[in-house]
């Protein structure tokens, strides 16, 4: 799924390629349910003759400013995607669109020609996008209702320990929560989570001040770099849990099975003298990354209050199961 790094790269590709140019051809898709509240002719009208000023993004959300309005705006979904012809553009996980593949793609809903003949086109095969035409899409659902933008309105880390601290729910349920902060998606909030060594179903409000500052120092971290790499994760780190999350299979980080990465920050914890609360925390990290068939390890686990003779027992049952 397209998350912030991937929609900014989309952005950035369309500023970079088609601000200032005149659309002289459009063909919008007769797709009801991915073109949103209006006819494909209408909306192929609004948009002949009209220049592109420039391309603005919010969360994971994308629209073009004309030189009048109304604005076609961008809701990614589930596989939503912009092409340029002849340009490259980031290719996220799983991209629905080949470079052999026809132009434009059958899964084309917008397709726009410009003046100088340079062609873009937004697709989505799995038709869980929204595309709609606003007089100002700020001012409307979905972005009027999104919470600051991760990437170009990050929350200091006393807001966000704030914040955290009101909320009873899981802390990656609130992460992709788009009205609490807007961008972060299941792989982001995964990553950051994942470096902050942090469990995903820990309760919000019981993060420590440490806690909160890695989580903050992670999503600024994590962010930034995938935007700087125009979220091509080739280019991310070998150690990013990205690389590891979408087979669900054990891997490696430097020449080490990941279960022995996770191993060495539940002993840092241990050697750090820290609360035991924050080592079963770390522990129970162990149990969420380990791979599908570990699960009855994990619900093991997860499904106790463990003592430190249990904790200790959980361990040493996981030891063994990734041994065997």
């Amino acid at each position: 799924m397209p998350e912030l790094p991937e929609v900014e790269a989309a952005r950035r590709a369309i500023h970079d390629n088609c601000v200032g140019k005149k659309i002289t051809k459009a063909i919008v898709a007769e797709d009801s349910k991915v073109i949103d509240g209006v006819s494909h002719a209408d909306f192929e009208a609004s948009l002949l003759g009209k220049t592109i000023v420039s391309a603005n993004r919010k969360g994971k959300n994308m629209w073009l400013e004309l030189d009048s309005p109304p604005f076609p705006s961008f809701q990614f979904g589930m596989a939503g995607a912009v092409y340029i012809k002849g340009v490259a553009v980031t290719k996220y996980k799983r991209s629905a669109v080949k470079d052999t593949d026809e132009w434009p793609s059958k899964y084309s809903k917008v397709f726009v020609q410009l003046d100088d003949g340079l062609e873009f086109s937004f697709t989505d095969k799995r038709r869980f996008a929204k595309v709609r035409l606003l007089k100002d899409p700020t001012s409307v659902p979905p972005i009027s209702e999104l919470g600051p933008d991760a990437l170009l309105e990050p929350m200091t880390e006393d807001v966000l320990f704030a914040s955290l601290s009101k909320k009873k729910i899981s802390i990656k349920a609130l992460l992709l929560d788009q009205s609490f902060i807007s961008g972060i998606g299941n792989w982001v909030a995964d990553e950051v989570l994942y470096q902050a060594r942090i469990h995903p179903e820990q309760s919000s409000a019981t993060l420590s001040k440490e806690c909160v500052e890695a989580l903050h120092k992670s999503i600024k971290e994590v962010i930034e770099f995938a935007v700087q790499v125009d979220a091509e994760s080739i280019h991310f780190p070998r150690e990013w849990l990205f690389h590891f999350r979408w087979g669900k299979r054990p891997g490696k980080v430097n020449g080490k099975k990941m279960v022995i990465h996770m191993w060495f920050f539940f002993y840092r914890s241990l050697k750090n003298r820290l609360k035991l609360e924050q080592i079963v925390i770390n522990f129970l990290v162990i149990g969420f990354f380990i791979p599908v068939k570990r699960n009855r390890e994990r619900c093991w686990l997860m499904g106790r209050k463990l003592s430190l003779s249990q904790l200790v027992a959980g361990l040493q049952r996981l030891y063994q199961s990734f041994r065997s």
